[in-house]
């Protein structure tokens, strides 16, 4: 009797840990298939920094990286973090390469037809920066300048629906990562590159003298947590998750270590 007990005992202990992980498979095993990992695997651009980034050991860090741990670890569920070229980012979501999209993502209506958010967790803006050297001071400055901006990107449709702007423009050269874009502003292949906020800022920060950043931007956005539209009950853990994260401090205290200050929404 006593072992039968015992053996009812680990069935259901080993059921609660398969629950905590989401009822259906993709959610349950993870994007590797494999139902003995319990793991999730979270996209993002790796070149993302503070959100996500190589550090000089080459490991993945940023805010959301400390964001997803604890958030997963909460959930009972191992985690992944695998770079993935971010114009591709719904295929590599939809083909379950990848379990979540974690990554600075906006929310955009065009993007809900193919993935579920989270609530915001946090604001941003897509700023103009230029070269600290540049005349450039406006928006209305751009007028006849190339412009820079990361390819699949939300800046993209931000600089697009300024349409007095965008068709100012002289030429809009698309690139595979920010860091990349940046690098031809500083040695002056671009006139300004249009990028998130919170990337801008981690640059200019590391090089004042290079950079600035104009006062005007191409309007507000939200970052929220994506996920396959059928990981309903993946979803709705992770919602669960995060507002607990938010109610305990828990958001606010990684915050403050990357920004110094409350950035959650």
């Amino acid at each position: 009797m006593q072992i039968r007990l015992f053996s009812v005992l680990v069935a259901l202990a080993a059921s609660l840990l398969f629950a905590a992980c989401g009822k259906n498979d993709s959610a349950r095993t993870g994007a590797s298939g494999s139902a003995q990992n319990q793991k999730i695997v979270v996209g993002l651009d790796d070149s993302f920094p503070p959100m996500g980034f190589r550090d000089e050991q080459h490991n993945i860090v940023g805010f959301d990286i400390d964001m997803a741990r604890e958030a997963f670890k909460r959930m009972g569920c191992a985690v992944e973090f695998k770079p993935i070229d971010w114009n591709s980012k719904e295929a590599e979501l939809s083909s379950k390469r990848i379990d979540v999209i974690w990554n600075g993502l906006t929310i955009l209506e065009e993007r809900k037809e193919k993935i579920a958010f989270t609530d915001p967790y946090m604001e941003n803006h897509q700023v103009i920066v230029v070269s600290s050297k540049s005349p450039i001071r406006t928006k209305d400055a751009l007028a006849g300048k190339v412009i820079g901006i990361q390819e699949g990107s939300s800046a993209i449709d931000a600089v697009k629906r300024d349409t007095k702007a965008f068709e100012s423009f002289s030429e809009m050269k698309t690139y595979a990562d920010n860091v990349t874009a940046l690098m031809d502003l500083e040695i002056g292949r671009l006139d300004a590159v249009v990028v998130d906020e919170v990337v801008g800022r981690y640059y200019v920060a590391k090089k004042p003298e290079n950079y600035v950043i104009l006062w005007e931007h191409f309007g507000t956005e939200e970052y929220g947590i994506g996920v396959r539209k059928d990981d309903t009950d993946l979803l709705e853990r992770l919602q669960n998750v995060l507002n607990e994260m938010k109610r305990d401090g828990t958001a606010v205290h990684i915050s403050r270590a990357w920004f110094g200050g409350n950035v959650i929404k």
